[in-house]
């Protein structure tokens, strides 16, 4: 993403310093929401972890990775900082709250893109998806900003929720799912970041569709459909 910016400065400075500047702003509130949220859930579950850690804060100091937030700069792929969770101090069932602290995240972008999306849905302004850049500076930029509002934090949302290790939706699918299940997909955790990890690479350099793209495309416009009334992609 940033390498197709930066690409527009020397044809078109003034486009190319809006589309990051909405671009940043975008992600700086989708991540440090997203953190945010798991954090304050863990902490109503019993965990004080992240309230000790600093974590507990829109402060988007606390949240932000430097070098997950340049990855995803550089190739629309990234982190931000883990939230730490101990299950020994969550009330209740323990793998149910970890699945619980684990869904707040994706929620909480879900939750602000449905937000921004209002505007949109009640013709006040034309989105525009944040995956383009900002065009022509006769279109209206508050719908720019609001949809690439929505966009990403649609994205970053629907990335989550992919069933693999480090990603939420793993933590959510150990659990929900019976036991018989929910046990033998807890033992791929170690290996789940090299799985994620060959998935994006692949998509980079084999031919042919995206594999990662092709993940989170149904999970995106199904997203979008409830938040939008459309689909996305």
């Amino acid at each position: 993403m940033l390498i197709a910016i930066l690409s527009d400065f020397g044809s078109d400075p003034a486009r190319a310093v809006v589309t990051l500047a909405v671009f940043s702003l975008a992600l700086l509130v989708a991540l440090t929401f997203h953190e945010f949220n798991h954090a304050a859930l863990a902490t109503r579950l019993g965990d004080p972890t992240a309230r000790a850690m600093g974590r507990l804060t829109l402060n988007p100091k606390a949240h932000l990775d430097p070098l997950g937030t340049m990855m995803l700069l550089l190739a629309g792929f990234g982190w931000a900082k883990p939230v730490e969770v101990n299950p020994a101090y969550i009330r209740g069932n323990p793998r149910l709250g970890m699945a619980v602290i684990a869904l707040a995240g994706p929620l909480a972008n879900v939750l602000l893109a449905f937000l921004f999306a209002i505007p949109i849905r009640a013709g006040m302004v034309t989105g525009s998806t944040g995956l383009n850049p900002w065009n022509d500076p006769s279109v209206d930029l508050v719908g720019y900003v609001i949809g690439s509002m929505v966009f990403w934090n649609l994205l970053i949302a629907s990335f989550n929720l992919i069933p693999i290790a480090p990603l939420d939706g793993f933590r959510v699918a150990v659990g929900v799912l019976p036991a018989p299940l929910a046990t033998p997909l807890a033992r791929l955790e170690r290996a789940g970041p090299a799985i994620l990890l060959m998935i994006i690479l692949f998509g980079l350099v084999l031919p042919g569709p995206n594999i990662l793209a092709g993940i989170i495309r149904p999970i995106l416009n199904g997203l979008s459909t409830v938040v939008l009334g459309g689909q996305l992609l």
